[in-house]
């Protein structure tokens, strides 16, 4: 009885037992078709496409953010215009200036050369007198024509007595200074005008720039925007103010600086040659006098 009831026993645990071990035991991997055909994703397929490898913010249009001058003039606010034209104006006269300058300079010196070899080339103050005395287009043959028509006029009564010999000497010296005086004065005709330029253009910039910043900020305050779309245009139309400003001043003041210095050094040329001049005319006055 006893071996019976164990034998019955065991038969219901291991009837009990089996639907457990049935859920644990792992299922075998599966192979072949069955393996196939699981319900599983398919991998996205390999681009055929070029890959866009752009970095994110940077635009691959190279047209797009390009500054057009003429589109910044006309979405401008009308001040803005108005400075930009002032400016526009102010440097082509600055150019025009510049060049006829430049080219006058030049002119100027290559005559002084030429007056200068004639000068000292042996012949006679009458000679020299009748040759520049109907064309005195440069400064130095200016200062002799003076010099030399105050000497001929000393002697229209004769030869000058000794006791005016100084005051001869003296209206001579004073012929050529005030020569040289118109004469420097003429070349430094105009260059007040880059003075001015240099000095005001960049403030007038400044100004467009200023007028234009504060629409910029009066657009932001209008479209409650603060997105550089916004803001972008109205500034990059108030700094091209300030550019064309710089433009023009910065010329100025490179030719302004020059031309002054060339000036300068012509007119310490001027006055070297008057008082040469004056040397060899109050020698010569001495002799006539005695």
């Amino acid at each position: 009885m006893k071996l019976l009831r164990l034998l019955a026993v065991t038969v219901l645990a291991l009837s009990f037992a089996t639907p457990v071990l049935a859920q644990r035991t792992p299922a075998a991997a599966p192979t072949g078709e069955a393996a196939e055909s699981r319900d599983l994703p398919a991998p996205d397929a390999a681009p055929t496409s070029a890959i866009d490898v752009t970095p994110l913010g940077v635009s691959s249009n190279p047209m797009i953010g390009s500054i057009s001058v003429v589109h910044m003039f006309m979405g401008a606010d009308w001040i803005v215009k108005t400075v930009m034209l002032l400016l526009l104006a102010m440097s082509l006269w600055s150019w025009t200036i510049i060049i006829n300058k430049g080219l006058a300079l030049g002119t100027l010196r290559r005559r002084a050369a030429k007056f200068e070899k004639a000068f000292w080339s042996g012949q006679s103050l009458d000679e020299l007198y009748q040759q520049f005395s109907s064309r005195t287009d440069h400064p130095l043959a200016a200062v002799f024509i003076s010099a030399l028509r105050e000497w001929r006029r000393a002697f229209e009564g004769g030869a000058p007595r000794e006791a005016h010999v100084a005051s001869v000497k003296d209206r001579i010296d004073k012929a050529m200074s005030v020569t040289i005086l118109r004469e420097t004065d003429g070349l430094e005709r105009s260059l007040g005008f880059l003075a001015t330029v240099g000095s005001t253009a960049p403030f007038i910039g400044l100004f467009g720039t200023v007028w234009g910043i504060m629409n910029s900020f009066s657009a932001i305050a209008a479209r409650h925007d603060t997105t550089l779309a916004v803001v972008a245009p109205g500034i990059a139309e108030a700094l091209f103010a300030t550019a064309m400003g710089l433009l023009a001043a910065i010329p100025a003041v490179i030719f302004y600086n020059r031309y002054v210095n060339e000036i300068g050094r012509y007119g310490t040329r001027l006055d070297a040659f008057s008082d040469e001049f004056s040397a060899i005319l109050s020698r010569q006055l001495d002799e006539k006098a005695r």
